[in-house]
């Protein structure tokens, strides 16, 4: 009787507490998913309009990136086997790494077309991974912002000190491997064509990522050189080299601007290039190459876009076609049941 009287007592309380504890959300339409909705119902005039429309937008766009592609104007050079004397050639490392053979070396570039002001010089490096994550993170950004913060060399491994300990500014294996090649034109006549390397980097990285009170500082001090050398006289913001070269690349095939050339080139003039072959590529297997390039409203030369919208809408043009056929030969009702898969048996 106790018992019974104890469970009794016990029960009222008990639901209520089961009721208090309840996860269960508050009742609205919102939570029920019961607010009323746009539920479109794809009949054939709706897919087949849908299809013609996308291909009406994509093609003239492909078309005119295609036509826009097609007036970029290219020269490309590729130069790291041919700057290579003869007698070394079996032995290129150790070439590029004695410093007592000149590494001098002459090319001639015929334009093929007109080339318009501006053209953009890049040097273009192949097989070369500047994506790999120990090299991308080998870097200090608080040290290359603010001349304060020269003692952080944190993830700049292994480029952080010197042999006594002084930290390097700027630190990091992306700093130390700058590429160092260097390019003079002339036009066939010897009359000096100037490369305008200034604004060649992006103005954000030059006013928020590299500092102006910031100075190079034991760079490329130490036994094993990586690439160029920076002037200790100019504040970071101004080597606009390295902030090109330190915003990394993605692919391991890319290109890099070395700057502009502020003059029409016409078709046939034939162009002499000086360079200094300094960049080491024949330790890993890379290619090296220079190129010259105009632009377009859509940028340097680049076929996939217009291909891709191309594509993309030749294939709806061509499915629009295919369902209108269909359509008209084998027509049915819309909502028909017979079709249902256990009607047709």
């Amino acid at each position: 009787m106790m018992n019974d009287v104890s469970a009794s007592a016990a029960g009222p309380s008990s639901g209520s507490g089961d009721r208090k504890n309840s996860k269960r959300p508050k009742y609205s339409r919102f939570t029920q998913q019961e607010l009323p909705a746009c539920k479109p119902i794809l009949t054939p005039l709706w897919v087949i309009s849908l299809f013609t429309l996308v291909g009406i937008i994509f093609v003239p766009i492909g078309l005119a990136s295609l036509l826009a592609s097609n007036d970029v104007v290219e020269i490309v050079d590729r130069y790291e086997t041919a700057c290579v004397p003869p007698s070394m050639i079996n032995d290129k490392v150790g070439y590029i790494q004695n410093p007592a053979i000149s590494k001098t070396c002459a090319r001639v570039l015929k334009v093929p077309k007109d080339m318009d002001k501006p053209i953009y010089v890049y040097y273009q490096l192949d097989n070369f991974y500047q994506n790999h994550r120990r090299y991308v993170k080998s870097r200090n950004d608080k040290q290359l912002r603010d001349a304060s913060k020269a003692y952080e060399t944190s993830g700049c491994d292994p480029e952080k000190t010197t042999a006594d300990g002084t930290p390097i500014v700027p630190c990091g294996l992306i700093a130390w491997s700058l590429f160092n090649d260097t390019y003079s034109f002339t036009h066939g006549n010897g009359e000096s064509l100037t490369v305008n390397k200034k604004d060649i980097s992006w103005k954000s990285d030059r006013d928020h990522k590299f500092g102006s009170d910031v100075y190079p500082k034991n760079f490329q001090s130490g036994a094993l050189i990586g690439g160029g050398k920076l002037d200790s006289k100019k504040p970071l913001s101004e080597q606009e080299d390295l902030i090109v070269w330190m915003r990394t690349a993605a692919l391991p095939t890319f290109r890099k601007l070395y700057g502009r050339i502020e003059e029409d080139l016409k078709e046939n003039e034939i162009i002499t290039v000086v360079l200094e072959n300094n960049y080491n590529t024949y330790s890993f297997g890379g290619k090296k190459k220079l190129v010259l390039s105009t632009a377009t409203w859509l940028g340097g030369k680049n076929d996939f876009l217009g291909i891709a919208y191309l594509s993309v809408g030749g294939l709806c043009f061509f499915l629009a076609t295919t369902f209108t056929v269909l359509y008209l030969v084998t027509p049915r009702k819309l909502g028909d049941p017979s079709f249902l898969s256990w009607n047709s048996k």
